[in-house]
């Protein structure tokens, strides 16, 4: 599967407001948006809301992690095989509240696109984002997040626009065919914006949506500023 871009990447995190019947509700919202302003969103979801989530809404989901196994022995791990045959097209891997080593990284990237599973890795750095594009076996996507704005009130594209066009300097060069996500602390659409101007073909927002007043409203405004003018 191939998402149009520019694509808005909704993490619902365990947030009590993204959990559940809460989840199904925000599902219910994004989708709204999503035909409103004509607009690719995906919702990256718990494992245990998948399956519902995938069957109430025609939006695509991924989810919030997979591990690098195969059938039988794995208690408590997220098999690639069931989270595809749960409906999702995709997983998130590597989020700074899930970090995990290149190894475990680009065996997880594997199992991900042996099961037909789209993948965005996020990097804290521009020096991991580097690596990540090297892997023989690569990601659709890289997430650039450093860990100290995720959730807070300021965006990347505003704090460190340099760390965004470095990666998506870097990683034309390296591999132009992934595509660089801006994520943490995005939360207004000059922030959707920006991002674009600065080369990206999405957003991955967590709690500028789920915390905010109005979350359908909040990601009507993200998907606006993400149209190229």
């Amino acid at each position: 599967m191939e998402l149009k871009l520019p694509v808005l990447f909704i993490n619902f995190k365990t947030y009590a407001e993204a959990t559940g019947k809460n989840a199904m509700a925000l599902a219910k919202k994004a989708e709204a948006a999503a035909k409103q302003e004509k607009a690719t969103i995906v919702l990256v979801v718990q494992a245990v809301d998948m399956r519902t989530i995938v069957g109430a809404v025609k939006l695509p989901v991924f989810a919030q992690h997979i591990d690098p196994i195969d059938f039988g022995s794995n208690t408590g791990h997220i098999l690639p095989q069931a989270v595809k045959e749960a409906g999702a097209v995709g997983t998130v891997l590597n989020h700074a509240e899930n970090k995990r080593d290149n190894a475990f990284l680009q065996k997880a990237i594997e199992k991900a696109k042996k099961n037909g599973l789209l993948v965005m890795a996020c990097a804290e750095t521009l020096a991991r984002a580097k690596e990540i594009a090297a892997f023989a076996v690569k990601p659709d996507f890289i997430a650039v997040e450093p860990p100290e704005l995720i959730g807070g009130d300021i965006s990347v594209s505003t704090a460190r626009p340099e760390l965004i066009t470095g990666t998506v300097d870097a990683i034309k060069q390296i591999a132009p065919e992934i595509g660089v996500v801006t994520g943490a602390g995005v939360k207004v659409r000059a922030d959707a914006e920006k991002a674009v101007e600065l080369g990206t073909v999405g957003l991955f927002v967590a709690s500028g949506i789920i915390k905010a007043a109005d979350p359908e409203k909040a990601i009507r405004e993200l998907a606006a500023g993400l149209k190229k003018k």
